[in-house]
């Protein structure tokens, strides 16, 4: 018998069912990309140090090891054709050494980028050529100097860290110079961006899908609410957004994932502004929390696309055919009292819930609940925005949710 030979197919040959298809990464968009490949008929492996990691226990197999053991990482090459990456922050020379052996959706470069945001801002500001839409003025604090170069002009700011800062966290609010030397030596004098503060009007996202042939298909645009630098509600109906700002966003869109020539499903926030102007903020080169309305709402879920991008299969663009709301479930709703010392845990309402009109309730199989932690969401649909805001909004009394 002779030794499996670990190489890449041609680069535009598809991986079909029963392919195997595997993915760095056992968490709840780990999970549901496996739900989605499985339903095309999909083998699937997932890669986590988690032995009970909420992919992981769905998929056919799992590895359990860190992200840049070596051995584990042959291993998922071994039993996967293709392979992707369900979070940021795995390691990107990790997805450089799978794609040496394996097609691997997205790249490694890519990846790296949305690690950084000092890379991740230039890459934006290159982008703003094509599509009018760039980052926040910003300044980079790397060394000491940097903070007696900062231009007043971006005070008050937000000082981020530019590694391993997602949900809120990695960010201090400044006002002052004085502010701004105090949160970067908290920082323990880590790169950062401060990025000027700016009047915020609204917050959106737009999600796409980008093949091996350079073929790529939006979702529609986004609307999106959060509270604590964490996800709370996303809205998507016609006239959530203007029909400028659609414009802008998707193009916007569009130009950062060609200019990296992006393979996979990509998502890129938006602020706009209290002027009407768009202000690209980040992107994430995954599905997004943003995009799990598309599981209810649309005949391709974003996991859909991420599956036929990661295979070569053929894009064709999403239809939405319902308005949709979805709140995110955070750890606080399993707690009458999650301040207290020793709070207790409860099951949530979720009977009362589904009885609600429209409703699709999603829990990500997470064994304990603790705040701030993401536990499922909960999606709205119905035929206009009256009636899913309606539901969504009677939900969120019903669960404890503050009002939007």
């Amino acid at each position: 018998m002779t030794a499996l030979s670990i190489l890449p197919g041609p680069p535009n040959a598809p991986e079909l069912p029963p392919a195997t298809l595997g993915v760095l990464g056992g968490g709840q968009l780990g999970r549901m990309f496996v739900h989605a490949a499985q339903a095309l008929g999909y083998e699937t492996v997932v890669l986590d140090p988690d032995p009970d990691s909420p992919a992981g226990r769905v998929a056919h197999a799992q590895i359990c090891a860190d992200y840049r053991d070596p051995v584990a990482l042959r291993q998922l090459a071994e039993r996967a054709q293709a392979i992707t990456t369900e979070f940021e922050n795995v390691p990107a020379e990790s997805l450089a050494e799978l794609a040496r052996m394996r097609p691997v959706a997205p790249a490694a470069q890519a990846v790296a980028i949305a690690q950084d945001r000092i890379r991740e801002k230039a890459h934006f500001a290159r982008c703003a050529a094509a599509s009018g839409i760039a980052p926040a003025p910003y300044a980079v604090i790397e060394h000491e100097a940097d903070l007696d170069a900062v231009r007043g002009d971006l005070l008050p700011g937000i000082l981020k860290t530019a590694r391993l800062g997602y949900d809120g966290k990695g960010q201090a609010q400044i006002t002052a110079r004085a502010e701004l030397a105090a949160a970067w030596q908290r920082f323990k004098r880590a790169p950062c961006v401060l990025e000027q503060r700016l009047p915020l009007a609204a917050e959106c996202s737009v999600i796409v899908a980008r093949g091996r042939d350079g073929q790529a298909v939006s979702l529609p645009v986004q609307r999106n609410l959060h509270r604590g630098g964490i996800l709370a509600v996303t809205e998507v109906y016609a006239g959530n957004v203007s029909a400028s700002i659609t414009k802008q966003a998707n193009d916007a869109t569009l130009a950062i994932a060609h200019e990296l020539d992006y393979v996979g499903v990509l998502c890129v926030e938006f602020f706009v502004l209290a002027d009407g102007r768009l202000i690209v903020n980040e992107m994430a080169p995954r599905p997004h929390n943003s995009g799990h309305y598309t599981v209810d709402a649309c005949d391709l879920s974003q996991f859909d696309l991420q599956v036929r991008t990661l295979a070569g299969l053929p894009l064709t663009q999403p239809r939405q055919h319902s308005a949709a709301v979805m709140l995110n479930l955070m750890g606080e709703l399993w707690f009458d009292a999650p301040s207290s010392l020793n709070p207790t845990p409860r099951t949530p309402p979720w009977q009362q819930v589904l009885q609600l009109p429209g409703a699709h309730l999603h829990l990500y199989g997470k064994r304990q609940a603790r705040p701030g932690r993401k536990m499922g969401h909960l999606t709205f649909t119905a035929p206009d925005a009256q009636q899913a805001l309606a539901q969504a909004r009677a939900a969120a009394q019903l669960l404890g949710i503050a009002p939007f």
